[in-house]
């Protein structure tokens, strides 16, 4: 029960510290290009009649987007929107932190802040950049193919890359090796759900902008969540390795 304890303990800690830092750096970075692309994605009911031989609105069966538009928020709205923002990202940074300690502690490998800025590395990679390759992050108003095709295809690419680092780093097997290499190409081999049309009203340099911005803070987020497991995860580690042998020592009882 003490190892339950200390392993969700870390795992809060971490977590806590992670989202907060991501929160902050969001609000500074992400927030406003999500804010900036919300004016192209306004809309307005279509005229209740229109004539039928308008060409420009004869094909329309739903809203008509008004490029340039902002979109109007009380200082309540925006407080909200804040809240549950740091909320999210605190949740996410706990599931994430349980998950990475879950993984040091079944590696049984030895753990410390350095150590565990590298198993952070590993889960910026297998979380966040490997399925961007496919998928970038998206701002509002962007086009976008069927959102369970995209969650699948995400899950695909984010769980082989974690599959194929694993395998490379504690694998001994080549055939091991190489299958997991395999299963972490395969989602990309096959590629990922898009729009038949890419055409949207957000900028492309907005969107390129947005990508980075993500990216970078995610890598933040992974940095401190790998760095803080690891440091709170170093003893823990250490005694559930040691556990076993006392126990099997001559006269141990």
């Amino acid at each position: 029960m003490d190892l339950i304890r200390r392993l969700f303990t870390a795992a809060l800690v971490a977590g806590v510290l992670s989202g907060t830092a991501a929160s902050v750096v969001q609000q500074a970075t992400t927030v406003p290009l999500i804010l900036e692309a919300e004016k192209y994605e306004v809309v307005t009911p279509p005229a209740a009649s229109a004539p039928a031989s308008a060409p420009e609105t004869a094909h329309q069966h739903g809203p008509v987007r008004e490029v340039g538009e902002g979109v109007p928020t009380t200082l309540d709205e925006a407080m909200q929107r804040i809240g549950l923002t740091i909320a999210s990202n605190l949740l996410t940074g706990v599931a994430y932190a349980l998950l990475l300690s879950a993984a040091m502690l079944l590696a049984g490998r030895p753990v410390d802040a350095r150590r565990g800025l590298v198993w952070g590395a590993g889960g910026f990679v297998a979380v966040s950049l490997a399925p961007s390759f496919g998928l970038p992050p998206e701002l509002p108003g962007m086009a976008g193919a069927d959102l369970e095709l995209r969650q699948l295809w995400w899950l695909a690419a984010a769980a082989g890359a974690g599959v194929g680092m694993a395998a490379l780093a504690f694998a001994r097997n080549r055939f091991v090796i190489a299958a997991a290499v395999l299963a972490a190409a395969m989602p990309h081999l096959v590629g990922a759900p898009h729009p038949e049309s890419a055409e949207g009203a957000v900028p492309p340099e907005l969107a390129a902008h947005f990508v980075t911005a993500s990216l970078g803070s995610a890598a933040l987020f992974w940095a401190i969540l790998g760095a803080v497991c690891g440091w709170l995860m170093s003893g823990l580690v250490g005694e559930a390795e040691h556990r076993p042998a006392l126990r099997t020592q001559p006269g141990a009882r």
